[in-house]
């Protein structure tokens, strides 16, 4: 049992509220640092299959960095997670207007979402492992959304080398809810360069084709006989690049996977990677519905933790979430979140060595 309590730094202050760096260590010697400014995770060190550890997740050296990432490096993304088409919703007879994008959907939570806001942190032992424990409330009318939405993320590093990230909120009035945890990995070390030869394993049957604004169009569809089966493991540059039109729409992969057709609090395994160099195994379970898979098409060369230059497709993210688009999508899992309910949802990210 790790009964070590984490470490913690000031790390700045914003606004007059104090930002800090927390680091969870396990009994193996797996560190994770998260920061209370995004509820981000901003370091995990792990071995490789020689025992050397090495830093596997994008950060940046300084919380500026955190302050001028565009790309949700580490953070808990939320209100709403992902896209909604248009963002005007309609909520029990009202319609509210969520901050778009200029492309014309709701993205990521709106202009300054749960990423860039200062979580309220707490240690607590949680099944005997020390964890970080954090809080937002996000309140009625924030980029949109109605209702004073209280959120909890809890981050906790076991000594099976797991870090569990169990999220939670209740709201006052009825509203919208899809929250994900955005790190980004790179099994080889977070500036190791692409992560095209990192394998990838999937054992999901379906995924949601997208319109030209990366929108879900409404259709389930199977992987068989496209560039999107992983049931098989296979590299994530493999068929990156291939001509299919879902591809070519989102400059590679930027899709989500189906893991299930409903809302349940049962974990499913979604996705396993390994890097072959290192023999490093990320593993993820989840309760949430689906899985995105985004490896970094974007990525325009920040510049992170010691001078790391994080270029396109340098690192990928799996991002456990409900299926993006739910409001306008009523075949979709209900992402509508009510006055005296309570969202909770389990992500576990399991790192291993391959045998």
């Amino acid at each position: 049992m790790n009964n070590t309590k984490p470490a913690l730094k000031h790390w700045g202050t914003i606004e007059g509220q104090d930002i800090y760096l927390y680091h969870l260590q396990n009994a193996n010697g797996i560190g994770v640092d998260i920061t209370n400014f995004g509820a981000s995770v901003t370091a995990i060190t792990t071995p490789d299959k020689e025992g050397n550890f090495t830093d596997i997740a994008f950060g940046y050296d300084n919380l500026q960095g955190y302050i001028n990432d565009n790309h949700y490096i580490g953070a808990i993304v939320g209100r709403y997670a992902n896209r909604i088409a248009g963002g005007l919703v309609e909520l029990d007879g009202k319609f509210h207007q969520l901050t778009v994008k200029p492309g014309g959907y709701h993205h990521h939570g709106g202009a300054i979402g749960f990423n860039k806001k200062v979580w309220k942190p707490t240690f607590i032992m949680n099944n005997g492992s020390p964890s970080v424990k954090m809080e937002y409330l996000s309140p009625d009318g924030e980029e949109g959304f109605p209702g004073n939405l209280l959120v909890t993320v809890t981050y906790t590093l076991n000594d099976q080398d797991q870090l569990i990230v169990d999220l939670s909120a209740k709201t006052d009035k009825t509203t919208l809810l899809n929250l994900t945890q955005h790190t980004y990995f790179n099994l080889a070390g977070h500036a190791s360069g692409n992560i095209l030869e990192h394998e990838l394993m999937m054992p999901l049957n379906s995924y949601l084709p997208v319109t030209k604004s990366q929108v879900p169009h409404g259709e389930i569809a199977p992987v068989n006989g496209t560039p999107f089966d992983f049931k098989t493991p296979k590299a994530i540059g493999k068929d990156i690049d291939a001509g299919d039109e879902q591809l070519i729409l989102s400059d590679g992969y930027d899709h989500s996977w189906v893991i299930k057709g409903e809302n349940s609090d049962e974990l499913t395994l979604a996705a396993q990677v390994t890097e072959a160099g290192s023999g490093r195994v990320l593993t993820v379970y989840t309760t949430e519905p689906a899985v995105h898979l985004y490896p970094g098409n974007a990525l325009d060369g920040a510049v992170g933790k010691d001078g790391a230059i994080y270029t396109r497709r340098s690192g990928f993210c799996l991002e456990t979430q409900q299926y993006p688009d739910s409001p306008n999508q009523p075949h979709f899992p209900n992402t509508v979140l009510r006055e005296g309910e309570i969202f909770k949802s389990k992500t576990i990210f399991e790192f291993g060595i391959s045998k």
